[in-house]
């Protein structure tokens, strides 16, 4: 009885008491937005390689970022006219062009100094999270809004960064529209674009 009683306690222990660094994230935006910040700095130190930069960071951004919502806005008005398989093929090449694009674009950058400011509710489902990319002598501050996902209020996730008033979002939703109007509104030139992209970058 006694030996069953202890083992009842380690589970709980290691279930329910120990911190997880990789899966448990608080669901407050500010303090969430925060550990991601210095989740990245640990990642992106210099003596980390290229590739454990690039493993870690996808491994991050699976968790926190709505990577099938940003997918889903990104088509606009064009997603009523895909059929059922061709959203599922889109979904699947549009997270390895996520994930793709969202690590060569970081994996260069050392160790960044980001000061977390402040939080804006801008509706039920949406909290807006500002913060400050500090100068350094070669490169000025730089402003980043990180826009929340909240209707989860357990599991927050990042839906767009804001970078000096700049939707990465919608630059992305446009890039792709002029993909498929360029192409007389053939939605399957996407799907080549993006599969140049996940070869080839």
């Amino acid at each position: 009885m006694k030996k069953n009683f202890f083992v009842v306690i380690f589970f709980i222990f290691f279930e329910f008491i120990l911190p997880n660094k990789s899966t448990a994230y608080s669901s407050d935006p500010k303090k969430f937005i925060t550990e991601i910040v210095d989740e990245a700095k640990e990642i992106l130190v210099d003596t980390n390689s290229q590739e454990f930069k690039t493993e870690k960071l996808s491994e991050m951004a699976l968790k926190v970022v709505d990577i099938e919502g940003i997918g889903n806005y990104t088509l606009g008005s064009y997603r009523k006219e895909f059929s059922d398989g061709q959203m599922k093929e889109y979904r699947v090449l549009f997270k390895k062009y996520f994930l793709k694009s969202f690590t060569s674009r970081l994996t260069d950058y050392s160790e960044p100094k980001i000061e977390v400011l402040s939080t804006e509710v801008l509706n039920p489902k949406y909290v807006m999270v500002k913060s400050l990319l500090l100068g350094t002598d070669k490169k000025p501050e730089v402003k980043i809004d990180w826009r929340v996902y909240t209707k989860n209020p357990d599991k927050p996730l990042i839906r767009d960064l804001i970078i000096e008033g700049l939707s990465l979002a919608r630059v992305q939703k446009e890039e792709f529209a002029s993909v498929i109007e360029t192409n007389n509104g053939d939605v399957t030139k996407l799907f080549a674009t993006l599969k140049e992209f996940i070869k080839n970058k």
